[in-house]
């Protein structure tokens, strides 16, 4: 029975994974909203932005996205229930498309009032990080590249979600969490300690049969150079 339920619970992530896939593979409007996400928490990076000034570009980041799939999933299911011209079809199309014209507003207003001073008056040094900040710029490390493993199996097409296909989401965010861990605390015990759990969650997906090793590698060494680019370009 709860082996049962295991397999019932992972077989729901993947259809999830699947249908935010398929939105990102066939619809131009949310491959530009990831791609602004992207842009957007480089930028945060960028500018030293605080904690809850993150959760709120978060927040209005995943209102947009989910805005858009419903839009997409509104028209697919109208789409199926009429072959006609309907005027309350139109109506509720447009109903659907203006949820997420006001969540895309509400993202560029979260936007402008986080990054509107940052802009006007940069520091002397625009890429200076605080240390304290390394929590925030491990987090958008790690969304950064679960935002790119998506991407690429979207384009890719091979696998499901949450088993095989390229890359491997697992081997991408457990080398980002050794690269963070390097960073942050600078000891090459700790650094080794956090390399070889990567490993072994590697060797994992490949034993498991549900990646080759060339997957592995390929989700290893993304995630490795995300974060590593994110790290220089805050030194």
């Amino acid at each position: 029975m709860s082996v049962r339920r295991n397999s019932s619970i992972l077989q729901s992530f993947n259809f999830a994974f699947e249908g935010v896939i398929h939105v990102l593979r066939t619809q131009r409007n949310l491959r530009i909203h990831f791609a602004i996400a992207v842009l957007v928490l480089v930028l945060a990076l960028v500018f030293d932005v605080s904690r809850l000034e993150l959760v709120a570009l978060m927040l209005a980041i995943t209102f947009v996205l989910i805005a858009e799939m419903v839009n997409t999933a509104v028209e697919a299911t109208i789409d199926v229930a009429t072959t006609s011209f309907d005027p309350l079809a139109k109506l509720a199309k447009d109903i659907a498309a203006g949820a997420v014209l006001i969540a895309a507003m509400n993202a560029i207003a979260v936007g402008y009032l986080v990054f509107e001073n940052r802009i006007r008056q940069p520091s002397g040094r625009l890429l200076t990080y605080l240390r304290e900040a390394d929590t925030n710029l491990t987090l958008i490390a790690l969304v950064i590249t679960l935002i790119v493993v998506i991407a690429t199996k979207a384009v890719s097409g091979r696998g499901t979600p949450l088993r095989g296909g390229l890359p491997s989401g697992h081997a991408a965010l457990a080398f980002a969490g050794w690269m963070a861990i390097t960073f942050i605390t600078g000891r090459v015990l700790v650094s080794a300690l956090a390399f070889v759990m990567a490993l072994l969650v590697a060797q994992t997906r490949v034993e498991s049969g549900i990646h080759s090793a060339s997957e592995v590698a390929y989700g290893a060494v993304m995630g490795t150079l995300v974060t590593l680019l994110l790290f220089q370009l805050a030194a």
